[in-house]
């Protein structure tokens, strides 16, 4: 399966757990277990990071791989900053202005994660904000893991066609040169 198709079926597959994930209110953890559970999403976030960016470092032949695992944690942090935003919102309305459905959620996480920032929908209380601050600094980690991936992959790809425009081929050692005569 082409790596391509792999990340569109795991957008996708993101997306269908975010609109169909059952979120019943007469059973909502209490405020503690709510923050703990977001700051656990939080960590392993922050690990499937890491590990993404381990696997690229090991293997730099491998950018392509390594590029479509970082965008499939993009969509994961997405989606779970969107449902971190509207279950906020749900348990207090007074945290967001403008956000009052899955998709007002999933549209606020994709702008913060661009940077748009429109301003239809905003952080109002303290607790938004702060979520909102930690998926800011959790995009930027990821979009700069991005970046370096593809400047180490750059810097490799250069490198090669350097070392093979010297030995004038495509990447190949000097032939051996043998004497006439």
């Amino acid at each position: 399966m082409t790596y391509i198709v792999r990340s569109v079926l795991t957008l996708v597959c993101a997306l269908v757990v975010y609109y169909t994930l059952p979120l019943s209110r007469p059973h909502d953890p209490p405020e503690v277990v709510s923050g703990a559970l977001f700051l656990a999403g939080v960590a392993g976030l922050v690990w499937l990071t890491v590990h993404e960016v381990r696997r690229f470092a090991a293997r730099l032949g491998e950018a392509r791989t390594r590029v479509f695992g970082l965008l499939s944690v993009l969509y994961i942090v997405v989606v779970f900053f969107a449902l971190t935003y509207y279950l906020m919102e749900r348990n207090d309305p007074a945290q967001f202005d403008g956000l009052a459905t899955r998709t007002d959620a999933l549209y606020f996480s994709i702008v913060t994660l661009g940077t748009v920032g429109y301003g239809d929908v905003h952080a109002a209380g303290q607790a938004a904000r702060i979520a909102v601050m930690v998926q800011i600094v959790f995009d930027l980690v990821v979009i700069g893991a991005l970046f370096a991936v593809a400047s180490s992959q750059i810097a490799h790809r250069m490198t090669v066609a350097r070392a093979g425009h010297e030995h004038g081929g495509a990447g190949r050692p000097p032939p051996e040169i043998t004497p006439r005569g």
